[in-house]
């Protein structure tokens, strides 16, 4: 499996299914960039926003997960959306996060 690859998806897992928002700040640089203008740059001002948000009480259902290079492309099911999440991994940790998002259609 691709490292990056298995970054991403440790991070997610426990962002996600175990809640352990400490364990995941572990894969985020300190300087961890998101392009989603409705979450916070940096890795703890980052996990804090997703551990108080409704995110927290939802599972991802992963569908698809990319890898080439430094991005890592991954696809899933959350909360009655399709979101598309692409995250660059630098030096074994998350820098940089962007996504897209549409309802799920029946």
């Amino acid at each position: 499996m691709n490292e990056n690859r298995k970054i991403v998806l440790d991070c997610f897992e426990n962002l996600f299914v175990n809640k352990d928002f400490e364990a995941a700040k572990a894969a985020l640089h300190p300087d961890f960039v998101t392009h989603n203008p409705g979450l916070p740059d940096g890795r703890d001002a980052f996990t804090e926003a997703v551990k108080n948000s409704p995110l927290a009480g939802v599972t991802a259902e992963i569908k698809h997960v990319a890898a080439e290079d430094d991005l890592v492309f991954v696809h899933q099911h959350v909360a009655g959306s399709a979101v598309v999440d692409i995250l660059r991994v630098e030096n074994g940790l998350l820098v940089e996060h962007w996504d897209v998002k549409q309802p799920l259609s029946a």
